[in-house]
């Protein structure tokens, strides 16, 4: 009868259910407790049968899923396995850093070990995540953004949102150097940091996948030609809280040190997390003559070479279609043609 109850499966038990082992508490503790949530029915002979036939037996702290109809033996098994339930938090690409902390702390699965203001930047407990490798990269500015590679990344319940934030960081410091070490001969970046800085305006203005290397391609020539690059994201980026939703002809011309219309070269950092694609991209851009873009409104853009070309493009699609004071990016300004 002993061996019989210790290998079949609980009727009684018809759905999965999730189980989490405590640090600190006992084995008769975790018994007895599975019995009051009426998974186990007997206690006492689960204990007992644990101390005479599996006396190695060691209890692992961590969060479980005891399958339906598990028998005790299963249950107990599991229990001693160290295998956690894992869940999943996914960082995604074009998110600033507020937008990821948002994403994090929220997360009622996760321990908020770090903290979110309401500007794009991060914390100074964000920043001292940064590795001496990152600030290498980035010589005496020391700033998150951008620094936290957008992918899917599994967990434990009860896990550091910074844990998260770390794994985050040293993927993307992986790739950055890895996709530095091949990049094309020729472009206008002193540093692999200013590779990440474009990767993020290439990750913002991207509707369509496929046309990453050609925005690259594009902000690429306008730097080699001492163009302003006059792209929206970057300004928005700049505005803060300050920005609500409509970027105005005003906004265009208030100065930042993001304000890619007012100011020649890229931004002083990133203005979000790109993926590997995009930071692909800002080190191979395709070849062409396009100096200018302007979204058609169904996620692609128009790519011109002339301004005229390009006035004509934005005529078309953005002032006939679309309220007259949007603007894409990059376009030009009356006194930057290029």
């Amino acid at each position: 009868l002993l061996v019989s109850y210790w290998h079949s499966p609980l009727k009684h038990l018809t759905e999965s259910q999730l189980y989490t082992v405590e640090s600190g508490k006992g084995f008769n503790a975790v018994v007895n407790d599975l019995a009051e949530q009426a998974i186990l029915k007997r206690p006492l002979i689960t204990a007992l049968w644990v101390r005479f036939f599996e006396p190695d037996f060691l209890l692992k702290v961590g969060e479980y899923r005891l399958p339906a109809f598990s028998s005790p033996s299963q249950i107990i098994a599991i229990l001693g396995s160290g295998v956690s339930v894992q869940y999943k938090v996914t960082l995604l690409e074009g998110d600033n850093t507020l937008q990821m902390l948002v994403r994090l702390l929220t997360n009622d699965t996760l321990i908020s070990d770090v903290s979110s203001t309401d500007t794009p930047t991060a914390d100074e407990n964000i920043n001292e995540l940064l590795t001496p490798r990152a600030l290498d990269f980035m010589g005496s500015v020391a700033q998150a953004e951008g620094w936290f590679l957008p992918d899917t990344y599994f967990y434990s319940r009860g896990d550091n949102a910074s844990s998260i934030l770390l794994r985050a960081h040293l993927a993307m410091i992986k790739v950055l150097d890895e996709e530095w070490a091949t990049r094309d001969q020729g472009l206008p970046y002193q540093s692999a940091y200013e590779a990440l800085i474009m990767a993020s305006l290439i990750e913002k203005e991207t509707g369509v996948a496929y046309e990453r290397p050609q925005i690259a391609g594009v902000f690429v020539r306008r730097l080699q030609k001492r163009m302003r690059l006059q792209t929206d994201p970057s300004v928005i980026y700049g505005l803060g809280a300050k920005y609500n939703g409509n970027l105005r002809r005003a906004d265009l011309k208030r100065d930042t040190v993001y304000n890619t219309y007012t100011r020649h070269g890229l931004p002083p950092t990133p203005i979000a997390m790109p993926g590997r694609a995009a930071i692909h991209a800002a080190l191979h851009p395709l070849d062409g003559d396009a100096l200018y873009f302007v979204a058609k409104g169904d996620g692609s853009h128009y790519f011109s070479a002339t301004l005229k070309e390009h006035q004509a493009a934005v005529r078309k699609y953005q002032i006939k279609q679309r309220r007259a004071n949007y603007r894409s990016a990059p376009a030009p300004l009356k006194n930057d043609a290029g």
